[in-house]
């Protein structure tokens, strides 16, 4: 899935693993976090430490802002589509706290009703929860 409205500068966008270039995980990602940081400063810095420095260095918090303002246009085309009730984030990135007030602010210039009632949550299981519900969901006694 391409990044909804990308800008020129994210034009074609970094190559994904399915072939195709500018999918969303590779801007929405940890890794897409720090292949951001590291294109705008040269530095190698992993996201969780990236998301740290963005209280006091400025190429961090725009790097930050940057992957806010992409989330923020990846779920709205999930909200113009789906209208969920609630959108839980998971990974590693779902631990910025930051996010959980930020995006909500800013979907709201690409959805495209007036009101969005759809909530932004943060999992309850930690940054694996994908992977524990995908095990939840295992058939029980099929032996496989």
């Amino acid at each position: 899935n391409p990044l909804p409205w990308p800008t020129d500068r994210e034009r074609p966008g970094p190559e994904c693993y399915c072939g195709q270039r500018g999918c969303i995980e590779t801007f929405l990602s940890g890794p897409g976090l720090a292949r951001d940081y590291r294109a705008a400063t040269g530095n190698e810095t992993g996201a969780a430490e990236i998301a740290k420095l963005s209280d006091t260095d400025a190429e961090a918090r725009a790097a930050l802002e940057r992957y806010t303002e992409r989330l923020a246009r990846a779920l709205a085309s999930v909200i113009n589509v789906l209208d969920p009730d609630v959108i839980v984030l998971g990974g590693g990135m779902s631990n910025v706290g930051s996010l959980y007030d930020r995006v909500p602010e800013m979907w709201q210039a690409w959805v495209f009703s007036d009101r969005v009632d759809t909530r932004l949550e943060q999992n309850r299981h930690g940054d694996s929860s994908g992977v524990r519900g995908a095990a939840w969901l295992w058939p029980k006694g099929d032996g496989g």
